[in-house]
Order: structure tokens, then sequence, then C-alpha cells
């Protein structure tokens, strides 16, 4: 037999140094095995409740993967763990109204393909999952083809992996009129609802992802009181008409390529009493699809963003009234050859308002314009978008300003901007 040591030379005990490394990495695997293979099973349990009855396991550790093929309540009551083992989705539930609640679901497979996850709701309706503990899943909650389901109050954790290699910590597909309600998610990729209309996520806590949420052909969702932070993008809403989106906050959103909130493909969306902060961009939208799907926005704080609004290939109306742009280093922008004169604005707070209220009825004497002067040329050229608030091009705006060189470039005109007077 081989023996192992800590200070074997290079070279001169190579083989034996591999033989150990297998030796040990086999050994683990055994003992991993072994360790699952000491837990007493769930499945056995479930399978002796009878259907509609409850289930309240002793407190303990137990060894999965399971399925629940029948209605009944699986209640944990925060002292249950179900251990997956390494293998597949930890717990799948295959039958319609069924609760599970107060687990702790751990240890799935990584398959992306085969969609290894923590739980599945498994074309199944009517299923209640509330207060569980998903931690160490590739994927953490997917409901497949699954309607009329609460999910709340869970806290979901995905496991340490590059970003783009995480499972997303909530997914839809076809599915819909579910709740999504007061879940904790973290260290996930995305909360991905794809081909699923009518769902409601309120009050949902996201942060150290990629996406916030996507929404990928998936009309009619309502999405409110949601705080995204520290993701690469915050809510994309992508080819989904009629979106809903009040009272969500979004922070430091700071990808060079990413925005607070996105919408591609997209119209009719109702934007309305959101917080945007510390954003790369606030808002990014194209054209709508077809010229009466205008987006609304009203009521919103855009602040502390690089970029407060950006429009790309813009072909105006969208309605953008009583929103307050506060602190971003510039307020909107536009992709090259465009600008956002064609839409409707109306009643918006600019901190950089340069008019007064001499009658003192909250609205400026005289419109909000903003003009573009060196600030075209990230916008036109798109190589130059690195050198963007750079000292060079903040001098050479300044230079533009001083002594205009060429006509400046109006982007947008607000006949009745907001007036505060505690702000100036």
């Amino acid at each position: 037999m081989t023996s192992c040591s800590a200070g074997v030379p290079a070279g001169v005990f190579a083989e034996q140094a591999s033989e150990c490394r297998c030796t040990l990495a086999t050994a683990l695997f055994f003992l991993a095995v072994s360790a699952q293979a000491a837990l007493p099973p769930l499945q056995p349990l479930i399978d002796a409740t009878p259907a509609g009855a409850a289930l309240r396991p002793p407190a303990g550790r137990y060894a999965g993967p399971a399925v629940i093929g029948k209605p009944l309540i699986l209640d944990g009551g925060g002292r249950v763990t179900l251990d997956g083992g390494g293998h597949g989705t930890v717990l799948s539930v295959r039958a319609a109204d069924v609760t599970v609640r107060g687990m702790r679901l751990t240890n799935s497979g990584a398959t992306h393909d085969g969609v290894d996850a923590g739980l599945m709701i498994d074309e199944v309706d009517g299923a209640r999952v509330e207060g569980n503990v998903i931690d160490q899943v590739l994927f953490g909650i997917h409901l497949k083809q699954s309607s009329h389901s609460l999910v709340r109050g869970n806290t979901i954790r995905g496991r340490e992996a590059e970003l783009n290699l995480r499972g997303d910590g909530i997914r839809l597909w076809n599915s819909h009129f579910n709740r999504i309600e007061n879940n904790r998610v973290s260290d996930s990729r995305d909360i991905t609802v794809a081909n699923s209309t009518d769902n409601r996520f309120t009050g949902n806590r996201i942060v150290n992802g990629r996406y916030g949420m996507q929404l990928i052909f998936s009309p009619r969702n309502h999405i409110e009181g949601n705080l995204v932070s520290h993701t690469t993008t915050g809510i994309a809403v992508l080819y989904s008409d009629q979106v809903t989106l009040h009272g969500n906050r979004i922070e430091h959103v700071r990808d060079v390529a990413g925005a607070g909130l996105a919408f591609k493909g997209s119209g009719q969306a109702e934007v309305t009493g959101n917080t945007v902060l510390h954003c790369t961009v606030g808002v990014q939208a194209d054209a709508p699809p077809y010229p009466e799907a205008r987006h609304r926005f009203q009521g919103n704080r855009f602040a502390h963003n690089v970029t407060g609004m950006y429009f790309y290939g813009e072909k105006g109306g969208h309605v953008v009234r009583g929103n307050r742009f506060e602190k971003n280093l510039m307020q909107v922008g536009v992709s090259a050859s465009t600008s956002a004169r064609g839409n409707d604005w109306r009643g918006n707070e600019w901190d950089d308002y340069e008019g007064f209220d001499r009658d003192g009825d909250g609205i400026g004497d005289t419109p909000y314009a903003l003009y573009y002067y060196a600030d075209r040329i990230w916008m036109e050229t798109p190589q130059a978008r690195f050198f963007r608030n750079s000292p060079a091009l903040e001098l050479l705006d300044f230079l533009e300003r001083l002594a205009p060189f060429s006509a400046p470039e109006l982007i947008l005109r607000d006949p009745q901007p907001r007036w505060r007077a505690d702000t100036r």
C-alpha cells in the first residue's frame, strides 16, 4: 500500500501523490453516501399518510429525494430537514392541494437540464408552500404548469457558484394565477417567469443575483412592494404586455449593462410609485411594439443613478408624468439619432431645473428643457461609452456649454415642471 505524505517531492513521488488524491476523493464520496444512507428516508412516512391528512414527522434529518403524490399537509414545524443527497430534486409535489410548511429542503442535484431544485410543483394546482428554508440547491422552487398556488414566507439560498452557473431562486413556467409573497431569495441567479400570466409578486426580497426578476412572454403580471438589491439587472420585462410594477424598490444595480427596470418588446406597462436608486440606468426602454401600447411612468423616484432613464430605438409614445429625478449624473439618455421629445413629459420634478415659481402654484414658470452637448458623443458612438463621465468628456461638455461650436440637441421638454422650494 502506498503511504501518503503532505510533503511529496515534485516529480519523484508524483504518481503516489495522484494515487493519494484519488484515494481521498473516493473515500470522501463513500463517506457522503454512507452518511446519506444512515439517514431515515421520509418517503415511507409520506406513503403511510392517508390522503387529506397531515404528516408531522418527528424532528430530525431525513433522506430524500421524496415525492408527494396525494393531497396532504407536510408540516416540519421548523425542526425537520429533508436532505436530497446531491441527487435530483429534493421534494416533488405531484398532486393537487398539497401544503408544504416549516421544512428545510437542502442538497439538491446539480444538473440544469433536469432543473434539480429544492421543491418542484409539478403540473398540479392549489399548492401551498409556506415558511420553508431551502438552501444548498441549484434551483429553489420550480412551478411547472401549476396554477392557483401560494408561495409565501420562504427563505431561499442558492449554492456557491459562478453567477451564471447558479439556478433560479424561483421559477414559473406556464403557470398562472399564483401568489408569490414575502419570500427572501439570495445568492441565486434569477427569479424567472416564462410563459406565465396573471401572477402576483408582492413583498419579496431579492438580493445578490443576476436578474432580480425577468418576465419572458408573460403578460398581465403584477409586481408590487418588492426589494431588489445588488443584482446585475433589477426587473426585466421582455415581450410581456400589461405588466404592473408598483411601489418596488430597486437599488445598487451597478453592472455596466444593467438597469433597474428594463423593457424590451413589451407594451402597456404601468410603472408607478417605484424607487430606483444607485443604478447604472434607472429605466431602460425601447419603443413599444405598436403606437397605442405606450408605457406609463408616474410617481416614481429616480435618484443617484448614472442615467435616470434611457430610451433606445425611441419612437415616442411613453407617458412620463409626476416623477422625481434627483441627483442623477444624467437625467435622460437616448440612443443615436433619436430623442425623447415624442414622449408625454409633464409635471416631473427635476433637481437641475433653473426656473422659478413666482405665483406659488407648485409649477415652474418656464418649461424644463434638457439639451445635450458633448454628451451625444457617447450616445452616438458606443466605443466612447467607456469614457462617459470621465474628466475629458466633462471638460469638453463644459466648453461646449460655455461657447457652443454646434447647436445643442433638445432631448425633451417638460412644459409643467413640478416645483419644490425645499429642494432649491
